[in-house]
């Protein structure tokens, strides 16, 4: 199907299964940072409130449920993981890596290719520039391309994934370096499932320990002083860069953020470089629904997902 409209008539008990999962990363959103969407309880220095000890007993019991429907959407997309075969290219990897786990917030940059490099660096590392075609910036590393997100943060971390989630890796024969862009959205099952065991494991550390009294409103302790700060954080679909410069007062001089989807462009038309001439002479329809499958393999932001390719035959 191309899209879940259908399967919810088709397949009620999966959609159901899958929007249950969805609504558990919006709960836990809601529970740590006061909404679902763009939270707003973190800020420097901390939280502005935290959970209650009974919320996140709520949460860790909702978290040990979902880890059979995570399992049931694994054989779910087993089903169907021959569609997400058949096509390779060779590319780089970048993401964060740190020795002490898989790295989502902290750490340094790692490339497949080339090694590691200090964050603060990145400007030398992605090298950004303009291209002709797209508002867009482009970058590049070793390569003329190179791909972010979780197939990126498996292949280069794939040790520190938590033995529940390499169990769902090898049943789909996922293991680094894979060079197969559609097996991203199967990275990302595979995260789900460790940031699922990850996190119950957190909340009974936290619960084991106790947490310390706090008001209604933590107001956070900012001196106000001219610097530059970079820093780098795992968003879902890959890396993403923040770089701001103040001055004396307090006021930014300086911004630059450079997001995951930017980043993979380049990576994108490098493989409709390769897929294109290889599906030459099949159907017009799974030519453009295969190319569409690649694009939203990337894991796109909802408009590029629904715009990025507009596909015309001669």
């Amino acid at each position: 199907e191309q899209s879940v409209v259908p399967l919810a008539s088709s397949r009620p008990e999966k959609v159901k299964t899958v929007i249950r999962v969805h609504r558990l990363g919006n709960e836990l959103s809601e529970t740590l940072g006061g909404r679902d969407t763009h939270q707003q309880r973190l800020i420097p220095g901390g939280f502005s409130k935290i959970p209650s000890q009974d919320d996140l007993g709520e949460l860790k019991e909702k978290l040990e449920k979902s880890i059979d429907d995570l399992k049931e959407i694994a054989n779910l997309v087993k089903d169907k993981s021959s569609e997400l075969s058949g096509f390779t290219r060779e590319t780089e990897f970048i993401s964060l890596t740190d020795d002490d786990g898989y790295a989502f917030y902290d750490g340094i940059l790692a490339s497949s290719d080339t090694g590691t490099e200090a964050v603060e660096d990145y400007e030398e590392y992605i090298n950004e520039y303009i291209v002709p075609q797209s508002t867009a910036k482009f970058t590049k590393h070793n390569r003329e391309s190179y791909m972010v997100g979780a197939l990126a943060r498996l292949n280069n971390n794939y040790e520190q994934l938590l033995p529940e989630a390499k169990e769902v890796a090898e049943s789909f024969g996922l293991e680094p370096i894979s060079h197969n862009p559609l097996m991203n959205n199967v990275a990302q099952l595979v995260e789900s499932v460790h940031v699922v065991v990850d996190s119950i494991n957190i909340i009974e550390k936290v619960l084991d320990k106790g947490l310390e009294p706090q008001g209604e409103y933590h107001v956070p302790d900012v001196e106000v002083k001219a610097g530059r700060g970079v820093g780098a954080i795992e968003a879902p679909r890959g890396i993403l860069f923040h770089d701001y410069t103040y001055n004396e007062n307090g006021e930014c001089t300086g911004a630059n953020c450079v997001i995951p989807t930017n980043q993979n462009h380049a990576n994108i038309q490098k493989d409709f470089e390769k897929i294109v001439p290889e599906m030459m002479g099949e159907p017009e329809d799974e030519i453009e629904q295969r190319l569409k499958m690649l694009v939203r393999g990337y894991d796109p932001c909802i408009s590029c997902s629904t715009h990025y390719i507009d596909v015309e035959f001669a």
